[in-house]
Parts: C-alpha cells; sequence; structure tokens
C-alpha cells in the first residue's frame, strides 16, 4: 500500500497549495491513506472549525498536530470531536483528544497513526519512547501498518525514536522545524525514516514568517507580529510504499513540490 504524508500545512498559502495539489498527488502515486499536519493552518497558529471543514473537502484519512494545536480555543474544542484530528499522545491524562487513531484504506488494510512530541528543547512532556510502547502494545496484532508523526525539535531525539521502534512501525515521520531534510532512508527493521518532512507554505520567509518580522525580533529583542509570508509556496511530504502483510517499508520518497498556480 502507498502512504502520502504531508507536513506542517502553514497558513493560507499553505492551505491553497494544499488544495491545488493533493488529490493530484493522491492520482499519481495511487494513495492508499493520506495523513496530514495542521497544527500551523490558522496563520501559522492551531487550527479553527472553519479549516477543518475546508480540509473535509480534500482526500485526507487523519489530521496529526503539535505543540501549536492549542493556540487557538475553537481548535482545542474539536480534538473531541473529530476522532481523525490527533494531538500528540505524550501529553498528560486530562487534556482532550487523542493521540492514536484507527483507520483503514479503502481496500480495508487497518492502518493506525500515532503522534508524538519531542522532548528536547520542547516540554517536560512524558517520554514519546515510553508512550510509543504503551500505544503499541494495545494494537490488535492484525494491525501491521503504523505511521508516527514525530513532532520534535532535535534531529538526534527523531533519529533516536525511529531506531528505538525500527521493526515495530513502517514509519517515523518528523516534523516540527520546517526544513525538509534529505536523509530518507528504510532502516534495517524495515521501518521508514525521514528526520523532517518540512513545511507546506512559503518558503521565501524564516519557516513560514516574513523575514522582516523575525529580524526585528532578532534585532531588537521586542515583539513583533508574526505574519504569515506569501512568495515561494511549496508542498512537502512523503511518500511510503508499505507491505500490507508485514508493516515493513518498502520505499520512501521525499516531496518537495512547487505551487502551480491558478
Amino acid at each position: 500500500m502507498i502512504l502520502l504524508f504531508v507536513g506542517d500545512v502553514f497558513g493560507k498559502p499553505g492551505r491553497r497549495v494544499l488544495g491545488r495539489l493533493l488529490p493530484r498527488l493522491v492520482d499519481q502515486w495511487q494513495a492508499d491513506y493520506v495523513v496530514v499536519n495542521v497544527e500551523n493552518a490558522a496563520g501559522g497558529f492551531g487550527v479553527t472549525p472553519q479549516i477543518m471543514e475546508e480540509f473535509g473537502r480534500l482526500p485526507i484519512d487523519c489530521f496529526t498536530t503539535g505543540n501549536h494545536i492549542w493556540d487557538k480555543k475553537e481548535g482545542v474544542a474539536l480534538l473531541d470531536r473529530h476522532e481523525s484530528l490527533l494531538r500528540p499522545a505524550n501529553y498528560p491524562e486530562g487534556n482532550p483528544g487523542r493521540g492514536l487513531h484507527l483507520g483503514e484504506t479503502p481496500g480495508g488494510v487497518p492502518v493506525a497513526v500515532i503522534n508524538l512530541e519531542g522532548q528536547v528543547f520542547m516540554k517536560a512532556l512524558d517520554s514519546p519512547f515510553r508512550v510509543a510502547d504503551r500505544l503499541l502494545a494495545g494494537l490488535d496484532p492484525k494491525v501491521k501498518v503504523v505511521m508516527v508523526d514525530f513532532h520534535a525539535e532535535a534531529t538526534s531525539e527523531k533519529q533516536a525514536l525511529a531506531f528505538y521502534l525500527d521493526g515495530r512501525v513502517s514509519a517515523v515521520l518528523g516534523t516540527h522545524t520546517h526544513v525538509p531534510t534529505a536523509d530518507e532512508r528504510v532502516l534495517s527493521g524495515g521501518t521508514a525514516l525521514i528526520t523532517d518532512v518540512g513545511m507546506t507554505g512559503p518558503y521565501d520567509s524564516v519557516i513560514g514568517v516574513r523575514p522582516d518580522k523575525v529580524l526585528h525580533r532578532f534585532l531588537h529583542q521586542t515583539p513583533a507580529s508574526f505574519d504569515v509570508a506569501k512568495r515561494d509556496v511549496r508542498l512537502a511530504g512523503a511518500v511510503v510504499d508499505i507491505d500490507e502483510e508485514t508493516g515493513r517499508a518498502r520505499q520512501v520518497t521525499r516531496l518537495l513540490i512547487e505551487d502551480p498556480g491558478p
């Protein structure tokens, strides 16, 4: 089976290129299952009911997020209403939402998606390694295809989780830094790895934000609004070819595609 994952959709430019390119990518790759990270979809911070309605018109099976899912109150309220909208599983109990989604392809192949957040340079959350152990232990043995969106800052932590889960999940695909890495590979146990698939949004920017606004903060150390940039919009993601009988990845392909325009 073919799993298509799209990284960090950033603001309106990211939503626009996703809408233009996703249907044709599904056709081009004959994708069986589509996962999209949407934590930056609303102006770079969180998601809203209107945006989720917009995404509902696209061929997306599951939505992952990260630390910015909490930035819009109306978005937080969606976590208990949309089973396919995840937040990192290693946040403490008592928070809304869930970090694991069970779905299936049109052909009936079960697919599990796990959303985790890193600890290095981020919040003091539960160990993503131990939480992954717990979630995998609770899966039905019939579920062979498992994808992990690891929303983390440190390259080392992302790679370490992939090696820790090698042979137990089909793919560990990194998000959060918005900078795509050229280290796609399949580990010896059959787990596909990309440290960060990159941002779907404007690349004439500092990780999605207008450079002048970011430079103001660095140079003056005083607040400046983080406005979404608009130029050089691209879709970033990955395509993973998975043996549905074993859950082992056969191949992983990195995507970085320019917006074709109207």
